[in-house]
């Protein structure tokens, strides 16, 4: 996945995750760490205002509850939980982002449905300025497009339609994202479909935009001249 892929937009891959809120010797700093595996069926009310052990990566109730002596000595610090979080994170590119704290996981839940839901179907179809491909490459597309071309273009994954009105082509990409997971449906990976639309005749300069925006679950791509360019995606310099 390209870190500077333009088509990318919003929060990606977000997760929740329990996190205990602890104070430590009375520091005014509080400390947070997630709750020891061990100890993951505890529901919020037995972990709140509760005494417990900690270390640099989990927290442990040490109240009312057995905890395994060597177990214990892995968390050397006593604290008390002030507050139960629900935190919310985006993976982006690999590395986890912070977005936000909850109090409660229906409160977290409900947070990432609305980021998922307007990050996501609504954000599938793209209008782009026609700039980013070479007269060339928009000249073949268009000839491809007044052909016949669904027995040559079967498998690739993509169709073309002409916008006549506005001199501007439509893009269709099937089964995106183009991931290696998703692709195993079709028995071809990205490295292999992409030789497959060379194969095709697909402009290679096509070929990698539209895997680009494969990437980031994009199913309508519409080039029109008429359309602003998008910002991080290199302009066609004209040929003189």
């Amino acid at each position: 996945m390209s870190q500077t892929n333009p088509f990318f937009r919003g929060y990606s891959a977000l997760s929740i995750e329990r996190v205990l809120q602890i104070t430590y010797e009375g520091d005014c700093q509080p400390y947070h760490r997630r709750l020891h595996p061990s100890q993951a069926h505890l529901p919020d009310e037995a972990l709140r205002c509760f005494p417990c052990a900690f270390n640099d990566e989990f927290a442990l109730i040490t109240h009312s509850q057995p905890v395994d002596d060597t177990l214990l000595n892995q968390h050397p610090n006593a604290a008390l939980v002030h507050n139960v979080l629900y935190t919310i994170y985006s993976d982006e590119h690999g590395q986890s982002h912070l977005i936000g704290d909850q109090y409660s996981l229906k409160s977290a839940q409900h947070i990432v449905r609305r980021l998922s839901f307007l990050t996501g179907h609504y954000s599938r179809c793209w209008e782009i300025s026609s700039a980013h491909l070479s007269e060339k490459a928009l000249d073949e597309i268009h000839w491809m497009v007044s052909l016949d071309n669904s027995h040559r273009l079967s498998g690739l994954l993509v169709e073309f339609f002409h916008l006549p009105r506005y001199q501007g082509v439509c893009c269709k990409l099937i089964s995106t994202p183009w991931t290696d997971q998703n692709l195993q449906s079709h028995s071809t990976t990205p490295t292999q479909l992409r030789q497959e639309q060379i194969k095709g005749g697909l402009p290679v300069e096509v070929i990698e935009l539209l895997h680009l925006a494969a990437q980031a679950d994009i199913r309508f791509l519409i080039f029109d001249p008429d359309a602003a360019p998008l910002e991080g995606l290199p302009l066609v310099t004209p040929e003189t």
